[in-house]
């Protein structure tokens, strides 16, 4: 099976505002999500001076179902918890929002960037303006794989829409991530945890799971991911250095589409971007609606590789990072990062 999808550019969505403080270093890597009304919203990672970053919310302006530019809101989300900030860092970055429906609530993973690097948490609101922290993400202890997740640094998080089959068959809630498994920016000389069975350490696609029971039970029970699985590894050239996961899994006939990156290119060790000399284009996996931790098809080549100037030159040039996904009068658009100082919108088409 292929993946029957294309990605084509529609513009530059949101650009950071020159007189805006908050955003001197860029906005990029959006969330999405749409209030009551049926209005769309942007929720952007502003990127202030020192590489602080809040979440912003922008009203997003339609012209004849095409998204073409946003009207700015406020920030909704800022590192305000101990947790969220270090002694020389701090940041809450790159959120993914994911509606759920069963929950009637949207569902924001998003990277705290705090005392021991990036580590992943989740907040919901009703309304995407006001947010309750859940707090951050714990990974219960899972002895098969001889380590403990919570160890490492942890992004691309990202919530499926709807509860889907988990490992012992009972509905559960299922959430993508990517795991590090470099523990050097910890302990120097520390180096690679591989977990038991796992052999690449490129960083790949994991899944987790929560039981519906447990959430119906209490909401706070989202944070407490267990049966954890690798779903996908880098396989082809344009993922050579890692791959993670983008926007919401979208429904599609054959399963779930996953949108995510790949990445090629030279990235020294940290977290600093601006020392990375790499390339991140965008890809395409299809999930099994049975098992998500099957991968039924995936694209062999990029739906979406750095063209345009505002993708290649940036606070990190050569970026297409896609990370939202919404439908607008019957067509789907993809949100994206461009070169982590700007935000683009492409539409996707599904080939006949």
């Amino acid at each position: 099976m292929t993946v029957p999808y294309t990605l084509t550019r529609v513009g530059v969505l949101m650009t950071a505002d020159p007189g805006n403080d908050l955003e001197s270093e860029g906005v990029l890597n959006p969330a999405t999500g749409h209030t009551p009304d049926g209005t769309l919203y942007l929720l952007p990672r502003l990127v202030a001076r020192g590489n602080i970053s809040r979440v912003g919310l922008a009203r997003v302006e339609v012209v004849d179902g095409v998204p073409v530019g946003v009207e700015r809101e406020g920030v909704v989300l800022a590192p305000d918890e101990g947790w969220e900030r270090g002694k020389n860092n701090a940041g809450v970055e790159d959120p993914r929002v994911t509606f759920v429906p069963s929950l009637g609530l949207h569902v924001m993973t998003y990277v705290a960037y705090g005392p021991l690097g990036p580590k992943p948490a989740l907040a919901v609101s009703s309304d995407l303006r006001d947010w309750r922290r859940l707090g951050p993400l714990h990974f219960e202890y899972q002895p098969s794989l001889d380590t403990d997740l919570n160890l490492f640094p942890n992004k691309d998080t990202v919530f499926f829409p709807e509860p889907v089959p988990g490992p012992d068959g009972e509905p559960s809630y299922a959430m993508l991530h990517r795991p590090m498994w470099d523990l050097g920016w910890f302990r120097e000389g520390e180096g690679v945890h591989l977990p038991a069975g796992i052999t690449d350490d490129r960083p790949g696609i994991w899944v987790s799971f929560v039981p519906v029971s447990a959430v119906e039970d209490d909401i706070r029970n989202l944070v407490h991911l267990r049966d954890h699985r690798l779903v996908a590894m880098s396989e082809y050239p344009f993922e050579e250095l890692k791959i993670g996961a983008g926007p919401a899994p979208l429904r599609i006939p054959e399963g779930w589409l996953v949108i995510h990156h790949g990445v090629t290119g030279e990235q020294p060790e940290g977290f600093d971007p601006t020392t990375q000399k790499v390339c991140y284009a965008a890809g395409a996996l299809i999930l099994d609606p049975e098992d998500v931790t099957r991968v039924i098809a995936r694209t062999t080549e990029p739906l979406m590789v750095p063209e345009t100037d505002e993708e290649k030159i940036g606070t990190v040039g050569n970026v297409v990072f896609p990370t939202a996904i919404e439908q607008v009068n019957g067509t789907h658009y993809v949100f994206y990062g461009m070169a982590d100082a700007a935000i683009g919108v492409a539409r996707l088409d599904r080939l006949t």
